[in-house]
């Protein structure tokens, strides 16, 4: 059994190969069973990193988790500058991060293995042109300083954190968002696509990965 600060997880294969991990306490993964490094990939990577066109890009990250989303980001960069911001409440022990498989060969798996060695709540250079804040905060507290670009929104599903999909809270993101901001998720459900339409973004439904029909985008 592996730990983050709080609770016990489980390491679990997906079925693309990749690790994601259970957590017990919620009855939850932290990716899809269906393929943690695929899912990334397609829900936050694709729509959202490639589909932005800027040069340089300021990218929040609700839930930083494994890293497997900051990591693909970084494998992904494309000659972008990017600032990447991640929060996580409950931040992985290195025991756990350690056990991750996501790298696919040994310079990845340096990659990976620095991303979780850089120090919490400071700005440090992961690579050349991209600077990540690992900060270990809530999102319901944080007061944003600056804009961003992209937002990677990776909470816990509703039923599980139904006060991360509430109104304030994207009301919050989209005024901490700069115009054309693009901010994909997982989540699919009417009441969750109703309420980013009530807060200002222009949302649509895209395709969903292997095992979820829809996912969406929006646009501020």
């Amino acid at each position: 059994m592996l730990k983050d600060k709080s609770r016990k997880v489980e390491l679990k294969v997906s079925a693309d190969g990749s690790h994601t991990l259970f957590v017990p306490e919620l009855d939850e993964h932290y990716h899809s069973v269906n393929g943690a490094y695929n899912e990334s990939m397609h829900v936050f990577i694709e729509p959202a990193l490639h589909f932005c066109k800027k040069e340089t890009i300021n990218i929040l990250e609700i839930g930083l988790g494994t890293g497997l989303n900051a990591f693909l980001t970084a494998q992904n960069q494309g000659g972008k500058t990017i600032f990447y911001h991640a929060l996580e409440k409950f931040p992985l022990e290195s025991e756990a991060a350690a056990s991750l498989n996501f790298a696919r060969d040994p310079d990845g798996q340096q990659l990976f293995e620095k991303l979780h060695c850089l120090p919490w709540n400071k700005e440090e250079e992961l690579q050349s042109q991209m600077t990540i804040l690992k900060d270990e905060n809530d999102l319901t507290n944080i007061a944003f300083s600056q804009k961003y670009d992209v937002v990677y929104f990776d909470a816990f599903a509703p039923e599980v954190q139904p006060e991360m999909w509430s109104e304030a809270i994207f009301r919050k993101i989209y005024e901490a968002m700069n115009p054309e901001g693009i901010l994909t998720t997982y989540c699919a459900k009417g009441v969750v696509r109703r309420t980013m339409q009530a807060v200002g973004f222009t949302v649509e439904r895209l395709p969903g990965p292997k095992g979820k029909r829809e996912m969406l985008r929006a646009v501020k």
